[in-house]
């Protein structure tokens, strides 16, 4: 099994920046993928960005590419979302993903098996 535990969200003006980090335990993670997702209610949750924990090969979602950047620390077993120039559309409940699935695309919901608690990112205009 694999314990996630986000930290980092709030509020902040548009234009800010927030970091999130969500430290995972539990299990080695050299074939995991490793994932950072949102949701605005009644919506689905959608792909943010992703990392594979061997290689730190990265993807990103077209709204977050150039803004945010995703990034891992081996030794800590710890990865994070650092979010700059924030819009008020990026307002939504950030999830931490963990997955064994490396061959599925790695924006794809269902190849993540361990989620995170959530960390609700506010954004003012």
């Amino acid at each position: 099994q694999v314990q996630l535990v986000e930290s980092g969200g709030g509020l902040v003006q548009a234009g800010g920046s927030l970091k999130l980090s969500c430290a995972a335990s539990g299990r080695t993670f050299s074939r995991y993928v490793m994932g950072w997702f949102r949701q605005l209610p009644g919506k689905e949750r959608e792909f943010v960005a992703g990392i594979r924990w061997s290689s730190g090969g990265t993807s990103y979602a077209d709204s977050a590419k150039g803004r945010f950047t995703i990034s891992r620390n081996n030794a800590e077993g710890t990865f994070y979302l650092q979010m700059n120039s924030l819009k008020p559309e990026d307002t939504a409940v950030y999830y931490c993903a963990g997955g064994d699935r490396p061959n599925l695309p790695i924006g794809a919901l269902n190849a993540y098996d361990y989620w995170g608690q959530g960390t609700q990112v506010t954004v003012s205009s």
